[in-house]
């Protein structure tokens, strides 16, 4: 099985991705915790790795965005 890993830094906070395919044209990204597991937060889907990361990406910082403001 085909796993793509993705390193992103979100806000100073350092992320580490990890995207395997589910079928052929469907890709699952979750955050992996330092101990190499995945988290307990929900899967991204998307028609390829970069989408599914991207996806993924895309949420933390608009988490990341709404904890700022809510300071």
């Amino acid at each position: 099985m085909t796993t793509h890993r993705f390193a992103e830094t979100i806000n100073g906070q350092g992320y580490e991705i990890e995207v395997l395919a589910v079928r052929p044209d469907r890709w699952r990204a979750y955050l992996v915790r330092m101990s190499g597991g995945p988290t307990a937060l929900m899967p991204f889907y998307g028609r390829t790795p970069d989408e599914a990361a991207q996806q993924l990406v895309d949420w933390l910082t608009r988490a990341h965005r709404a904890t700022e403001d809510s300071v």
